[in-house]
């Protein structure tokens, strides 16, 4: 009577997407492409076999319409009853296959096709019943099923039962023995094509679900990819053109030292490449240590003179913090290397205790006139860049913040011992991760757990 491969609700998109596969049309299983094939409920056929196979299961429907076609092989009507008979039964299938097959096209009927196709089935029900018998009682459950399959969930619950009592109207007169059989039946397989709908269009949505949580999931490993690329090349490159600039000038009159930078530069190209590599397999997780070490030679060869941290101590802060901050430091340094002009950087790590509970901060303080916030954003006091704006990111996952800022706006000398106003700070933080007891003596001031001051 129905089809479980049609979308059987009109939401005005043409029908539940277009006939292009999605990563919700491939489920995989056992069966392989077999599987693939079933769940391709609610669009239109791909080709003559998934048309062949979607018309078979409407038709074979219409096997319950064999009681029309005896009474008019039966010889009991006259030539115009007969004749009327082929033609309201023509019509009658016709409409009845248009309406539950229409999402076998690229679009949809508009909705007032659908309330007059099924008005009309409704119609033609009534008139061959009367005219030509019981044998046509039938006609009504094939109009319950339209309505259940092709109306909306609230119009369907009042459309079935509506039908029903129509066809218990005509039946009472025709022939009162059919009544309570065909109330029955029309009623439940009504229904049952109600909730066949409900079903069939849950299952769209759900492939719709699953196609756009797909797209978004592939976004959002494009994003990391672009963070993990900049910050890692950004970086590197930059070391490695320091270290190229500083061996060009070495060479004449130094050339064992000028050999010296090519190998580092070998090195540092070496593991630009592991990094990248890790990045696209999505392995790539710094470590403060690391970075620390990484950040004493771009700086010593910049020219800037670097106070950095001993070992830190970081008790108790899960690996993806610690991570969090390994590239805060890295941007930070990054950015003091390429476009602060400063002469001295400091770094300080400092466990502080805030109402929140304990957190760790990494603050990478410069006294050049570009800035690291500045820099990033193409220019001194611009907005963030590509990197920052990446690194806050970062933070943000992991319950940290990031802050940017020129030293000393105050009045106060920055800790770069410049004067008010001539260096940029950003200070990333993030949560310690140890609970507020095992803080012990740490004061709402901070206790430096290694400072470069």
């Amino acid at each position: 009577m129905s089809t479980m491969a049609e979308d059987p609700r009109h939401d005005g998109d043409g029908g539940g997407g277009g006939g292009g596969n999605t990563a919700g049309d491939r489920v995989r299983d056992r069966d392989g492409n077999r599987a693939e094939r079933l769940v391709r409920l609610g669009q239109p056929p791909r080709d003559w076999r998934e048309l062949l196979r979607k018309a078979l299961w409407i038709g074979i429907w219409l096997v319950f319409l064999n009681s029309p076609f005896l009474d008019l092989f039966s010889g009991e009507h006259s030539t115009a009853g007969t004749a009327g008979g082929w033609l309201g039964l023509t019509v009658f299938v016709g409409l009845y296959l248009a309406l539950v097959s229409r999402e076998m096209g690229p679009r949809a009927f508009p909705r007032w096709l659908i309330h007059g196709i099924i008005a009309a089935l409704g119609a033609l029900a009534v008139l061959l019943t009367l005219t030509l018998g019981s044998h046509w009682v039938g006609l009504f459950v094939y109009v319950s099923v339209a309505c259940g399959l092709a109306l909306p969930l609230r119009a369907a619950y009042w459309a079935v039962p509506g039908t029903t009592a129509l066809m218990a109207l005509v039946v009472a007169y025709v022939d009162l023995d059919q009544l309570s059989s065909m109330v029955l039946l029309t009623l439940l397989i009504g229904f049952a094509m109600t909730s066949v709908s409900q079903l069939v269009r849950t299952t769209i949505e759900l492939r719709r679900a699953r196609a756009t949580v797909a797209r978004l999931a592939a976004n959002e490993e494009r994003l990391r990819l672009a963070r993990d690329l900049h910050d890692l090349l950004g970086h590197s490159l930059s070391l490695i053109t320091l270290k190229s600039e500083l061996a060009g000038r070495m060479l004449p009159a130094h050339p064992d030292k000028a050999a010296q930078q090519v190998a580092d530069i070998e090195s540092v190209s070496r593991q630009a490449l592991v990094d990248v590599r890790e990045a696209v397999s999505g392995y790539r997780r710094p470590r403060l240590a690391e970075e620390l070490a990484g950040a004493q030679v771009a700086l010593a060869a910049a020219g800037v003179t670097a106070d950095l941290p001993a070992e830190p101590a970081l008790d108790g802060v899960p690996e993806e913090r610690e991570s969090a901050l390994a590239w805060a430091l890295r941007e930070a340094v990054t950015n003091v290397v390429r476009h602060s002009g400063a002469r001295r950087c400091a770094v300080s790590l400092i466990r502080r205790q805030t109402l929140d509970g304990p957190v760790l901060e990494l603050s990478v303080e410069d006294d050049g006139p570009g800035g690291t916030s500045g820099a990033a954003g193409g220019g001194s006091g611009g907005g963030h860049g590509n990197g920052l704006t990446g690194l806050t990111e970062r933070l943000q996952k992991v319950g940290g913040s990031l802050e940017t800022g020129r030293v000393g706006r105050t009045g106060q000398p920055g800790r770069t011992g410049r004067a008010a106003g001539s260096g940029y700070r950003l200070v990333a933080r993030v949560p310690a991760g140890v609970p507020q007891e095992a803080a012990g003596g740490t004061d709402a001031a901070g206790d430096a757990v290694g400072s470069g001051t």
